[in-house]
């Protein structure tokens, strides 16, 4: 059994070819031909994943409103606290026109100068700026969700390189923390462990969920430390960023020998996960394969519906920029999956007071159906 210390010797930084200027600015051109074809004037990008999809820039949320508007030729407008402007124009990657504020200057003056008619705001633009923004004479505001979201869920062949290029470096990250786990050890050791790994990838961690025995029966884990002991269930959810574009794996398995009670529950598991991927096929709506898994789950006497023991939430959700984003694997989704579609597979079983059993594994979107990333589990005694 080595270390932890040991194993993050064998990490190196992972690369992949980033999303250059020339497919941004494509992508404005089809956001662009939306805007034309659903009337708006222009879009609003807030200081959100998409901006970054549409532009390159990833600006750090704040007061100050701070983003870029799209205008239906396609042509930006960035809008900037005038102390940012110098920043700003060191990180764009597409030109575009700035208009700037004071700080004791009132900020949406700038979109009543420069927009009339139609504006669709971004989804995440918070209330805050929404809100005064909608109260802007000679403005009807909607909103760009599906604008963006259409182009958003379809994924170029340069992201699904990056997205693979994040997904190999995680799962080799779980490979790496069942070689290191020990009687004793503590959940939290196990997560520093798991950033530290990303970091030595060359990726940026995001997160890491570790949870042992009973704990693992929770979605979201326990709000406590823990350590591990003989026969417990370990459950290891985590993510990276590589280029913006976020990694997401959980593998459960036992920490020793598993019971007859936990190979059940854990094949339970496996196959209402292999039903779900067997199920998203090119034009199947997403709700279907929420359906498939739980099906299974059902028939395997847990449930019905999201009643627990069984299956308390959504069977998967979108991956790209954003780590939860559409599509929405679940009930009310009826988006056809399409190529280029990128979600994850992950019907947790649930059985509260006892442990849970979550695999997860996110699949791509081809021609001729589903793929994973990720080689999925085979078995409940290792990832």
């Amino acid at each position: 059994m080595r270390h932890y210390d040991s194993i993050l010797n064998d990490f190196s930084k992972v690369s992949a070819d980033p999303i250059q200027p020339k497919e941004h600015a494509d992508r404005l051109d089809r956001l662009a031909k939306s805007m034309r074809g659903t009337g708006a004037d222009a879009v609003w990008l807030d200081a959100s994943s998409s901006l970054t999809y549409y532009t390159g820039l990833s600006l750090g949320r704040s007061e100050r409103i701070h983003g870029a508007l799209v205008l239906s030729d396609g042509s930006l407008v960035y809008i900037t606290p005038n102390f940012e402007r110098p920043k700003l124009e060191s990180m764009l990657r597409l030109p575009g026109s700035i208009m700037v504020w004071e700080e004791h200057e009132d900020p949406f003056a700038l979109f009543a100068a420069r927009v009339k008619g139609r504006l669709a705001l971004d989804p995440e633009t918070p209330f805050r700026f929404a809100s005064r923004i909608s109260a802007l004479p000679g403005l009807s505001v909607t909103s760009a969700e599906g604008m963006i979201a259409a182009q958003r869920r379809i994924k170029s062949p340069t992201e699904i390189a990056i997205l693979q290029t994040a997904m190999n470096a995680s799962y080799r990250v779980q490979k790496a923390v069942h070689a290191g786990l020990r009687p004793g050890i503590k959940a939290s050791e196990v997560a520093d462990f798991i950033a530290a790994a990303h970091v030595a990838s060359g990726m940026a961690p995001v997160f890491a969920a570790v949870q042992f025995g009973e704990a693992t029966a929770y979605p979201h884990g326990v709000p406590y430390d823990q350590e591990l002991a003989s026969g417990d269930m370990v459950l290891v959810d985590m993510g990276g960023r590589l280029h913006g574009y976020h990694s997401d794996i959980t593998r459960t398995y036992v920490f020793g020998t598993p019971t007859a009670r936990q190979r059940h529950l854990w094949d339970c598991e496996r196959r209402a996960h292999q039903a779900a991927f067997a199920a998203a096929q090119p034009g199947t709506p997403c709700e279907q394969v929420d359906r498939a898994a739980r099906e299974v789950l059902e028939a395997a006497g847990f449930g019905p519906g999201y009643a627990v023991p069984g299956l308390p939430h959504r069977t998967g959700h979108g991956l790209g920029l954003d780590i939860h984003e559409g599509p929405w694997i679940v009930q009310g989704d009826k988006t056809p999956l399409a190529p280029g579609m990128c979600f994850s597979i992950e019907p947790m079983l649930c059985v509260y007071g006892e442990c849970g059993v979550r695999l997860e594994d996110i699949v791509y979107m081809t021609e001729e159906g589903p793929r994973w990333f990720c080689p999925p589990a085979g078995h409940p005694e290792a990832p």
